[in-house]
């Protein structure tokens, strides 16, 4: 109520507070004075002003609605939850994300998909690798590219649009803070088709689809 009576214009009269040694009479006497001012000021704030300010707040547009609390199992994004989502916009981050989806694991079912997001995002949290997520997936070095379809020589050109949609629905998804509970921490994988050198100094963490997952030794999990 002090901010209604702050935007009422500063809108105050002089009050005088009894100095008597009754203590009943002294808070009475200042709750009344307080009441009388606090109505003053109310009654000259416009009604749409008021409105503003007891209007409880809406969720903004890609905040994740489901719990995080630890002691609860986290919601899974299913194909429904999804198709009931806003048409999937972003920025640059978004579409990295989005695109690496759909190169990396368009064939795969919506955990599969999502594992793969979930690789590219604990990397960006690990100070290992880059801090965004475009240069976590366009990174590279001598021995080659951290994520196959941005130096496969092969056309990154959007074939299968609904395909697309899905990868960048869940990629939307992930940025606005989904769970991330299918890989424990991965930041790496690898399709079951071949079998890296590398994967033996590495934790595995889980297997999704046509992918393994894994993680340093000493990582623990990135939530």
């Amino acid at each position: 109520m002090l901010i209604l009576l702050a935007l009422a214009g500063g809108s105050r009269a002089d009050t005088t507070v009894s100095q008597s040694n009754d203590p009943t009479q002294v808070p009475e006497q200042g709750l009344m004075a307080l009441l009388f001012h606090e109505r003053t000021g109310l009654d000259q704030v416009p009604a749409e002003r008021v409105e503003a300010l007891t209007e409880a707040p809406k969720p903004r547009r890609g905040f994740w609605p489901w719990s995080r609390k630890r002691d609860e199992k986290p919601a899974e994004i299913t194909a429904a939850w999804l198709a009931a989502q806003p048409q999937p916009t972003g920025d640059a981050q978004f579409q990295c994300l989005a695109q690496t989806l759909y190169h990396e694991a368009r064939g795969e079912s919506i955990p599969g998909q999502v594992a793969v997001a979930e690789v590219v995002l604990n990397r960006v949290d690990d100070p290992r690798f880059p801090r965004t997520v475009c240069g976590v997936v366009k990174q590279g070095s001598s021995q080659g590219c951290q994520f196959s379809w941005t130096c496969d020589g092969r056309s990154d050109r959007i074939g299968d649009r609904a395909a697309w949609d899905r990868a960048a629905r869940i990629a939307r998804a992930m940025l606005d803070g989904a769970p991330r509970a299918l890989t424990d921490g991965a930041t790496f994988f690898h399709t079951r088709a071949v079998k890296p050198g590398w994967a033996k100094r590495f934790e595995q963490t889980v297997r999704i689809g046509g992918h393994t997952f894994y993680r340093r030794p000493d990582q623990t999990a990135l939530n």
